[in-house]
């Protein structure tokens, strides 16, 4: 089969995908309970749901994604037709994490498969269990030859990395993310790095504080905080911070009551590792509620800690759990500084009600993308692109986009040969001043 130019045969694949996707999701869900706990709520929402919404806009839309696009010809080179076509790379490795091991592994898939690729996907083998149905998905659906999922830990990566391939997407860790670059270089291979950071949310004194809480408890707990886009650290104006304290506790009970352990609606950290990472991190002193832990599950309770120190431990790198540092500032240029101190995340998010505050907050601070009044939600849409900046990632994706960064776009100049004007050719005598009034013209 001609995976490079058969669009037909990709939209017959995907949509082969997209009903056995269906048919396997309660093996998903089962899956993912039996990795990290994930509730089967967030499972369907931010996993299955979002896949089956990615590979139907895929299916409809490919025919004109994939489609030659003309474009208008530079004037000296009238009279010529001007196309860019797209073209896959060729052989495409995928690396997924384990954080959302469904949606992060078969989203760039899909991307890739519609674009002309052959893909092999390594799945994280943190959660196994995710990794086997994704197996057992992807070998239903395509040829060996088409796409491949290989299983094995950080050592059947490196040697995937050795190998030369046409384009690499990775989504997972700076430090990883670097070691991933690195190999790439070695062949000038292109890549998308999907990474992470240490995201800042400021509630400034204007916020609804109730409405906030409410939406940060969300953005920042959803799959046990385990999200590279999830709130790192809130920045609460002085003005604010007790009444808004008190709020973020509220609402942690009302979404996972007096005891989350209980909960089944609360995930859990995926590995003993992990957990003791961030068990590292916790000054009992400093908990302002929340804290319990159990180490026989990689339970760890939703969790607020009152920080005053940017050098403590938990304010030295992304957190990636559900511990929720709360910073005070007084004056906005404190906002900057914090900020400053960091690399650039991959997101940021802002409560306000006012728009100069919120406009100069985007226009002064890089960051991959945020929201203005919420978390995480400019995720969901296919229209804007998603990824980082600097060490939060290179590249952007989803929609329209994932589709052209597995696409390499190939202008060709199609040049009319009825006629052909001698302004360009040597000998280049009286020719100068003609080319430069061209020139500043255009």
């Amino acid at each position: 089969m001609n995976y490079k130019s058969d669009i037909g045969y990709r939209k017959q694949i995907l949509t082969r995908l997209l009903n056995t996707i269906i048919v396997h999701e309660n093996e998903i869900v089962s899956a993912l309970k039996a990795d990290f706990n994930k509730p089967e709520f967030e499972t369907v929402v931010t996993e299955t749901s979002y896949v089956i919404s990615d590979l139907k806009y895929t299916i409809k839309n490919i025919s004109n994604w994939a489609k030659p696009e003309s474009v208008f010809p530079f004037i000296v080179n009238i009279p010529s037709s001007d196309t860019i076509y797209k073209e896959p790379y060729g052989k495409v490795l995928v690396i997924s994490p384990w954080n959302y091991p469904f949606q992060l592994a078969l989203c760039p898939v899909i991307a890739a498969v519609a674009a002309g690729n052959q893909v092999v996907l390594k799945p994280s083998e943190l959660t196994p269990n995710t990794a086997a149905i994704i197996q057992k998905i992807i070998n239903d659906v395509f040829p060996e030859d088409h796409v491949s999922v290989i299983q094995g830990n950080a050592e059947v990566a490196t040697q995937l990395l050795e190998q030369r391939w046409d384009y690499i997407f990775f989504t997972g860790s700076v430090a990883v993310g670097k070691i991933v670059a690195q190999a790439a270089a070695k062949n000038l291979t292109p890549v998308t790095l999907e990474l992470g950071g240490k995201n800042p949310c400021i509630v400034d004194e204007t916020a609804n504080l109730q409405l906030a809480a409410k939406r940060i408890v969300w953005g920042k707990f959803v799959n046990c905080g385990q999200t590279c886009i999830a709130p790192d650290y809130i920045l609460v104006h002085q003005k604010s911070k007790s009444q808004f304290i008190d709020c973020l506790k509220a609402e942690i009970v009302n979404a996972y009551g007096e005891n989350p352990e209980i909960s089944p609606d609360f995930a859990r950290i995926i590995n003993g590792r992990n957990w003791s990472r961030l068990i590292e991190m916790i000054e009992p002193d400093k908990v302002i509620f929340g804290g319990q832990y159990n180490n026989e599950t990689n339970y760890l309770a939703p969790t607020l800690i009152e920080e005053n120190n940017l050098d403590s431990l938990i304010m030295q790198d992304e957190i990636f759990g559900p511990l929720l540092p709360i910073v005070t500032y007084t004056e906005e240029s404190e906002i900057d500084s914090i900020i400053a101190r960091y690399e650039k995340p991959l997101g940021l998010y802002i409560f306000s009600e006012r728009k100069k505050f919120c406009d100069t907050i985007i226009a002064k601070h890089s960051f991959g993308g945020g929201c203005i009044n919420d978390t995480m939600i400019h995720f969901s849409n296919k229209k804007l692109p998603f990824g980082g900046v600097g060490h939060s990632g290179i590249g952007a994706y989803h929609g329209k986009l994932s589709f052209d960064i597995f696409s390499h776009h190939k202008g060709v100049v199609k040049k009319a040969t009825w006629i052909d004007l001698p302004l360009r050719y040597a000998p280049y005598k009286g020719k100068l001043a003609i080319v430069k009034k061209i020139l500043n013209w255009l």
